[in-house]
């Protein structure tokens, strides 16, 4: 439950995005556009011409629209708990002056997730709203499919910053973009079903969390029941924003108060 003190680090970022908000805003709703023009109807044109019968029934850019919805709210999360903990603890340490405050490191790590996720929240909502504006679905389902991507989102927020808080330098977070981030953002069920995957790799998507936002939002958007029961797939999230929340804790104790 978010205390009053990790509130204000939610205030302290609002009071920092009010003054920067702009910049992002314009790339949030131009990104979406790309990915359904490009991805959506550019290729899925293609993949429809071949496929007469579609992806699991619908066209491409119907089956592509929540998994990238899905996958770009897992993007947003892991980019919040990167660059922005790096500054945080090592560039600008503006983690260092909030903990001369009353604020804990429980709430620190606690305001930052639930800043994090509402930056989720604004990236999805806009996302959503694209996906309505190209006929993919109706808004209200559009925006349904915004619980699994932020669900996905935050999961990404908790388990990105526990790797960064123990960094000693920012040389490990292009490694962790390269080797974890992408290969989960394209092989992961958000562009095509991972049974065209090889047989050994298919358990390694299955065991990721985006495999599991993908398949939640999809269902949604097209009707049909996930692949994975649904309140497993939501545990599995929720584990995952739980589990590595925690770990975030003690190497933040050793780093930021010696």
């Amino acid at each position: 439950m978010a205390t009053p003190l990790s509130l204000r680090v939610v205030e302290a970022e609002a009071r920092v995005y009010r003054r920067t908000w702009r910049g992002s805003v314009a790339s949030s709703f131009l990104n979406p556009v790309l990915y359904m023009l490009a991805m959506g109807l550019g290729l899925g044109a293609l993949v429809d011409a071949n496929m007469p019968g579609g992806i699991d029934g619908v066209s491409y850019l119907t089956f592509l629209a929540p998994g990238i919805l899905a996958a770009n709210a897992m993007q947003t999360g892991a980019t919040e708990g990167a660059w922005k903990v790096m500054g945080g603890i090592f560039w600008a340490k503006t983690w260092h002056a909030r903990l001369a405050s009353p604020i804990s490191i429980e709430g620190l790590v606690l305001g930052h997730l639930l800043w994090s996720t509402g930056r989720v929240v604004m990236v999805s909502v806009i996302f959503a709203v694209v996906i309505a504006a190209f006929q993919v679905a109706p808004l209200f389902e559009s925006l349904l499919a915004v619980g699994p991507a932020v669900l996905l989102g935050a999961a990404m927020v908790s388990a990105t910053t526990a790797f960064t808080v123990r960094l000693k330098e920012q040389a490990g977070l292009p490694m962790f973009f390269r080797f974890v981030v992408l290969p989960m953002f394209l092989f992961s069920g958000a562009f095509f079903p991972i049974s065209q995957l090889p047989n050994w790799l298919q358990p390694v998507a299955l065991i990721t969390p985006v495999y599991h936002g993908v398949e939640l939002a999809r269902s949604i958007v097209i009707g049909a029941p996930p692949a994975v029961t649904w309140w497993i797939s939501t545990a599995y999230l929720a584990a995952w924003i739980v589990g590595f929340g925690l770990l975030c804790v003690k190497p933040l104790r050793k780093r930021l108060m010696p």
